[in-house]
């Protein structure tokens, strides 16, 4: 038989089996429907095979709207897995990100605790890293990044029978020139090695009359393209950083904008 409309008054049923949920007799729910299932929605060539009980696919009704969305909920949720796969929810695809949470989360898991509380410790802890030690056997190598009031960048080198250190190109458009800073290290015998003058491409040093140049350097750097570090503020944690492109509440990853202006300042470290 084929219909145009349909209208049931009562309940739906396709397939067999009794849902006592949905209860018998003059108890049973006015406008509720049981489906044995399988159960296809959208476009019927989204799916090959019968992958789940109920199939969404996307909306190709010429007469429709075609909504970017294949399954939009409102009102509470949940999810409850049972072993038959390794994922009780498995997220994929997405133009920007898969997984976008407008909100606070618990994953319990790991600890039952927000995870706005878990960056906040994180925040605070030392930044490590740890990995196989590289020369013994069944040992593991742990190391912690420096800390400090600025976003920095350094190079280094050895410097021979020249008396000029040739920065990266690109400094001049990374760092702030009034923040660098440069260390100088004489090899094999004091050379009376100063800092003669720099600018973002190269630095100028100067030895002793008649002694050839010889020794290490670093040159450190506060970088510009982005805004530099808040170092104080007022607060109780992390969320309340003014920035707020800092904050995956406030503004979205790819809303985020590093070098706002509203936000912008001197540097941190000022050598000039």
């Amino acid at each position: 038989m084929k219909f145009s409309d349909v209208e049931v008054g009562k309940r739906l049923f396709v397939g067999c089996g009794s849902p006592t949920a949905l209860k018998t007799g003059e108890d049973e729910v006015r406008g509720s429907a049981f489906i044995e299932g399988p159960l296809q929605v959208g476009n019927a060539g989204d799916f090959g095979s019968i992958e789940a009980t109920v199939m969404i696919g996307n909306d190709t009704n010429d007469e429709s709207d075609n909504p970017p969305r294949s399954l939009h909920v409102k009102g509470n949720t949940r999810l409850q897995g049972d072993g038959d796969t390794s994922y009780a929810l498995n997220v994929t695809g997405g133009s920007a990100h898969p997984l976008y949470v407008g909100g606070d989360a618990i994953f319990t898991a790991i600890s039952p605790t927000l995870l706005s509380s878990r960056f906040s410790v994180a925040d605070g802890r030392p930044k490590p890293f740890d990995i196989p030690h590289p020369s013994k056997e069944g040992w593991r190598l742990r190391h912690a990044c420096i800390e400090g009031p600025e976003v920095g960048v350094y190079f280094r080198g050895k410097l021979k029978n020249d008396n000029i250190i040739e920065l990266p190109w690109y400094w001049k458009d990374l760092v702030h020139m009034e923040s660098i800073s440069v260390q100088l290290q004489p090899i094999g015998a004091h050379q009376d090695i100063i800092v003669k003058r720099w600018d973002a491409e190269k630095i100028e040093v100067q030895a002793k009359p008649g002694f050839p140049i010889n020794c290490f350097y670093h040159v450190y750097a506060e970088r510009k393209d982005i805004n530099p570090l808040i170092t104080e503020y007022e607060g109780e944690d992390w969320q309340d950083y003014p920035d707020p492109n800092y904050d995956p509440r406030k503004t979205h990853e790819g809303d985020r904008v590093y070098n706002d202006p509203a936000f912008a300042g001197p540097p941190n470290t000022v050598t000039m």
